[in-house]
């Protein structure tokens, strides 16, 4: 199993020692300050997958005049299992799904308006944009909220270089797509 996956994310967090899923989803969160929240039933089925697994343990419940909790932990095969994944190189994409490129050409097979769909596309990046360099440059932003705003950044920075590319070759892709 490769790529990014919230049970390797999760074995990862149990690293640091034993947790229980409230803890593991708030420091999920705060690690990954601009990674989709993960939904308590995320983790609660996720840490089940890995307990089935053999990947992680139940290490004991206790309720300190609250809820019961299941505390977690990382099992020896666990470890071994983050590691395996923490170390593998991640591949470069072997194909690229590019939404907005599909909505090009879906915008030119309908007869629409591919310059004016590239033109408001290219503001809700700006947006984007504007809203990540204002999370990175809040005061108080720890490094990790400015490097996962830094990566999005870059992102985001070559669509917009690829849709300006896009938009002024739009006549001959106009022409390839509709002779075809």
């Amino acid at each position: 199993m490769s790529g990014m996956s919230t049970r390797h994310i999760l074995l990862g967090l149990l690293a640091t020692g034993p947790s229980h899923g409230y803890d593991l989803k708030r420091r999920h969160d705060e690690r990954f300050p601009q990674a989709r929240p993960l939904a308590y039933g995320q983790v609660y089925t996720t840490l089940q997958r890995l307990v089935r697994d053999g990947l992680a343990a139940v290490e004991g419940t206790d309720s300190d005049g609250g809820p019961e909790r299941t505390t977690y932990r990382a099992t020896d095969e666990g470890t071994r299992e983050l590691s395996r994944w923490a170390g593998e190189i991640a591949p470069p994409a072997p194909f690229v799904a590019n939404e907005i490129f599909a909505k090009v050409v879906v915008t030119i097979l309908s007869g629409g308006d591919p310059a004016a769909y590239l033109s408001a596309q290219r503001a809700a990046h700006m947006e984007r944009m504007r809203e990540l360099t204002a999370v990175k440059a809040a005061k108080g932003a720890d490094l990790a909220t400015v490097l996962s705003a830094d990566y999005a950044l870059n992102h985001l920075d070559a669509d917009l270089r690829w849709m300006s590319t896009t938009a002024a070759r739009l006549t001959t892709l106009t022409a390839e797509v509709d002779a075809a």
